[in-house]
């Protein structure tokens, strides 16, 4: 089953498909993204214009709305929710038959090492989505405003920011580097 493959993969992942999967993307973000924006350019604001967070998001956005916020949850929920479900499920799906396979590894040593193949992945993916979903799934009156920048700031630059410097851990050349530094400045 293994000589499959290195035959399967390149014939199924070519640079044809590889644009139609982004291309997929950048229409389903786009689209998701226009109808809740419509939506909430057509509703009413009161009070000050002054948003208290980082950026411009969704919760915030919402709080100062006077107007009733159902048609947005509803778009939220029928528009966007399949652009979090969808992938979310893809990497549930595709990490169970991973760790099948790699159970089925007879060595441990062989089983550690793809374990540790895919730890850098995992840890970048574990990060964004639980920060993003501590942000989007629970009711924003359970929180409080600061609580909210602070998780948005970890999906929004805490990820981005770790994800070159957990994946470079991999390497073996910049491994060494980093433990001769801390050992030049610890000891």
């Amino acid at each position: 089953m293994t000589d499959m493959w290195p035959s399967v993969i390149p014939s199924i992942m070519t640079n044809r498909f590889c644009v139609k999967l982004v291309a997929a993307c950048w229409i389903l973000g786009s689209f998701s993204s226009f109808f809740v924006t419509i939506t909430l350019s057509r509703l009413n604001f009161c009070g000050s214009n002054i948003i208290d967070h980082f950026l411009c998001d969704l919760v915030p956005l919402l709080e100062a709305l006077c107007s009733d916020i159902f048609i947005v949850h509803v778009e939220i929920y029928v528009v966007s929710a399949p652009t979090v479900i969808i992938p979310t499920t893809i990497i549930v799906v595709s990490y169970t038959y991973i760790v099948i396979s790699v159970l089925r590894i007879p060595s441990s040593t062989g089983r550690q090492k793809a374990f540790s193949t895919c730890s850098s992945h995992l840890i970048v993916v574990s990060i964004f989505y639980w920060t993003i979903f501590g942000v989007y799934v629970p009711p924003s009156m359970e929180k409080t405003s600061d609580v909210n920048k602070i998780t948005t700031l970890l999906y929004t630059v805490f990820t981005p920011l770790i994800n070159p410097i957990i994946y470079s851990l991999r390497n073996k050349d910049i491994k060494k580097a980093v433990q001769q530094t801390f050992h030049k400045h610890i000891m």
